[in-house]
């Protein structure tokens, strides 16, 4: 009996072993998972719960809802791998063996790598919408907030989901208005990136919304300190950006077990081929969505056609085949921008933002680089999905290749 085990149940690490069970004999594979805890966070819900959107309830569900026949789900926090030894050690002292490793523990949010951050003012005038429990804290705050200086600042990449600072951003602008006070609030987009969008298509198409939306952009800002105290954002070039209220993404970074392990970069994420998720250090350990060093968005979107790539290779790879699928970097997210219409954006590790069409040619029904209410409604829809059909391993009529059919090439 061979052992298979997998290090986190979030989107990726369920997804596996949904693929992976029903093409697996039970009679000579094993499957088990870790996670610390029972419940499964639908994160991408986390955007609008400060808006009063989404609350809890239709983000949360038992992990075991997820989990198919013939998988252990064991619930411990992850003490360190013994890659040497093919064995994980919990901290409850439980040791598991493995044959195959698929490290899938993704990125959290770390404020305590930033000066400043991990103050008293943390939920008060600081806040974060990168956990439930942050989100939960800035809805409360924005129902009786009357107005002032935001600062939205993203402190360092990569972070999860990229583009959600700005979906808040945007968020928050018709949040505001519906309010009915807009006219009382100045909005400041902070971030280490030239600007809002960096690619020149996208940028061309797209870079004129933060202008209409009447917010300030603060660009190669990279943040040395919080003053708390003071209200404002030290700048490593000595640059400050004052707020009244402010809505920080914290450095995001891997497990902590990862860096017990020797096994990460300095932001804890495990190098691994970007093509087939191996690691570059060991043979029978892959890292998957989140957790590993891809130059590529972390998303749920990846993490999906990645699941799809590395389902095929992993089964190739016990059988001492060579893996002839490669993940080409895709990832598509729909951007909400506010007032009930959306965005969308498709790309690869080769290829940047395109206009056009997705995901049939000519017809989408989603539109890419353009605000539509199509795309609102597929960001909204897309939570169906998520706990019926992706958690689930069940296909999906999307290839994982990103497909330049229906886009149109141009110059910026």
């Amino acid at each position: 009996m061979k052992n298979l085990l997998v290090l986190g149940a979030g989107t990726a690490g369920t997804m596996v072993v949904n693929k992976l069970r029903p093409r697996l004999a039970d009679d000579e594979w094993k499957i088990t998972v870790v996670d610390e805890n029972e419940v499964h966070h639908y994160q991408p819900g986390y955007l609008f719960v400060p808006f009063g959107i989404y609350s809890r309830k239709d983000i949360v569900k038992s992990r075991r809802d997820f989990m198919p026949a013939g998988v252990d789900l064991v619930i411990g926090e992850i003490d360190a791998v013994d890659a040497e030894a093919n064995t994980v050690k919990l901290l409850n002292g439980t040791t598991l063996d493995y044959d195959y490793l698929v490290i899938a523990t993704g990125t959290s949010p770390r404020p305590d790598q930033t000066p400043g951050l991990e103050t008293d003012h943390y939920g008060r005038t600081i806040h974060d919408f990168y956990t439930l429990e942050g989100a939960e804290q800035l809805a409360k705050t924005l129902e009786t907030w009357d107005g002032g200086r935001m600062a939205i600042n993203v402190i360092e990449m990569p972070i999860k989901c990229p583009v959600a600072p700005l979906e808040f951003t945007f968020l928050a602008d018709w949040y505001f208005h519906e309010r009915g006070i807009r006219d009382r609030v100045e909005l400041v987009y902070v971030t280490p990136l030239p600007g809002a969008f960096t690619k020149p298509v996208a940028s061309k198409h797209l870079g004129n919304l933060l202008d209409e939306k009447k917010v300030a952009v603060e660009p190669d800002y990279f943040l040395m300190e919080v003053d708390a105290e003071e209200q404002k954002l030290v700048s490593y070039d000595e640059r400050e950006v004052p707020y009244d209220l402010l809505v920080t993404v914290p450095v995001n970074m891997g497990a902590e077990y990862i860096a017990r392990s020797g096994l990460g970069d300095e932001l804890n994420y495990v190098p691994i081929d970007k093509r087939t998720f191996l690691s570059k250090s060991y043979d029978n350990i892959f890292a998957i969505g989140d957790a590993g060093n891809l130059p590529t968005s972390k998303a749920g979107s990846v993490a999906h056609f990645a699941v799809e790539v590395f389902t095929e290779n992993f089964l190739r790879h016990i059988e001492g085949l060579e893996m002839v699928e490669e993940f080409d970097g895709h990832a598509n997210c729909f951007i909400e921008s506010g007032f009930g219409k959306g965005m969308l954006i498709d790309f690869n590790y080769d290829t940047e933002p395109l206009p056009g069409k997705y995901p049939l040619p000519g017809v989408g029904p989603f539109s890419l680089l353009k605000e539509t209410e199509m795309n609102h409604w597929g960001k909204m829809m897309f939570k169906w999905v998520y706990w019926n059909l992706l958690l689930k391993g069940k296909e999906m009529p999307l290839p994982h290749e990103m497909l330049m059919a229906g886009k149109i090439t141009e110059n910026a």
